[in-house]
């Protein structure tokens, strides 16, 4: 049996909650990892992160990190993608930023393994992860799409608070404590740790994640509606979405509504559309109510599905129920699985 090509591989931003998740992931998939570099910022170079049960020494990501590297994966913020992915390139790796940074560039393909990954053939060295409350919902979208077409899709979202990373999930930790104990506490983290005002999140859900745009939409909100249309090569695609950070750990959930383009589609076709769709796992059954939630999906890389009925108005209009971990789905894993396909479909060197 040929022996399996073993890759040098980089993890950019290795002492955050993605990049955690980013190593465990290539742990657990065994991905063919020859070499193995770990890179952050200036503050966090120096300290240990395990991997395979070896320690690894994180090193001050600079260009000059990225000789000999294959494939980097990067998570360590936009201004830290715009300035050493195209750095990673020219010493030959291929990128795959799970930033914002790249996702709109109309030379840079937006993928998630489940719906576009021929797309990969047209990256230009960066291929871009989407926004984790995208890529669940269209991974959930996809095989309704094939078979019925798609006119419009509305979304609201329940979104985790890991979302905001994890001094957001500490805030949330202390400020559950603090009410509980009736002891005062100060916002500081969300909605957005850089806007003006800063709102409990304990008890509460915030109708706003990342800044607010002129149209009235957030960005995050604006990022899911372009996204969709992007990876699902849909422009003219009817999108609308609401996106709300509740007190939730990790795991996002959304409400989802969407219109198909044929007539006759039912429940249970759509159902066993879903059944048998990579990366989903259909949990529907409500006369034993049994439907998605975040507390069950996490650590797991799937989809979860359920609450699937039609619109009592609208013979086209469907309503669906979409959770996913956030930070494995929503990232390390479509991350991981977007190096997977590169190697599977040979387009690593």
């Amino acid at each position: 049996m040929a022996e399996r090509k073993a890759f040098h591989v980089a993890v950019v931003g290795a002492t955050g909650a993605v990049g955690q998740q980013m190593l465990k992931t290539l742990e657990d998939r065994n991905f063919p990892i020859s070499k193995l570099t770990v890179l952050s910022s200036a503050r966090s170079a120096g300290k240990a992160v395990l991997f395979n049960g070896q320690e690894h020494i994180v090193q001050e990501a600079t260009p000059d990190s990225f000789e000999g590297v294959d494939i980097a994966l990067f998570s360590a913020g936009g201004n830290v993608s715009k300035e050493l992915a195209p750095e990673a390139v020219k010493r030959g790796a291929i990128v795959v930023d799970n930033t914002s940074a790249f996702r709109m560039d109309e030379n840079t393909p937006l993928v998630v393994p489940e719906v576009n990954e021929g797309d990969l053939h047209l990256h230009n060295g960066i291929i871009a992860n989407p926004n984790c409350s995208t890529i669940q919902m269209v991974v959930a979208l996809q095989p309704i799409f094939e078979k019925y077409g798609l006119n419009k899709v509305i979304v609201s979202t329940y979104q985790a608070v890991s979302g905001s990373g994890t001094q957001a999930v500490e805030e949330l930790y202390e400020q559950t404590k603090a009410i509980i104990n009736e002891e005062s506490y100060e916002p500081k983290i969300l909605p957005v740790k850089s806007d003006k005002k800063h709102y409990q999140i304990a008890f509460n859900a915030i109708p706003q994640i990342d800044k607010f745009e002129a149209n009235g939409y957030t960005f995050e909100e604006m990022k899911m509606i372009n996204e969709t249309k992007k990876i699902m090569h849909l422009p003219e695609l009817k999108v609308a979405a609401t996106c709300v950070r509740l007190p939730v750990a990790t795991g996002h959930s959304e409400s989802v509504y969407f219109e198909v383009e044929q007539d006759g589609a039912t429940v249970a076709d759509i159902k066993a559309l879903l059944k048998d769709a990579p990366g989903v796992v259909l949990q529907d059954d409500p006369d034993n109510q049994i439907y998605p939630m975040p507390a069950d999906c996490v650590g797991k890389n799937d989809v979860f599905v359920g609450r699937i009925r039609q619109d009592l108005d609208e013979v086209k209009g469907f309503h669906m129920w979409v959770v996913s971990d956030n930070l494995l789905k929503g990232a390390a894993w479509n991350s991981v699985q977007i190096a997977e396909s590169l190697i599977k479909i040979g387009l690593v060197k």
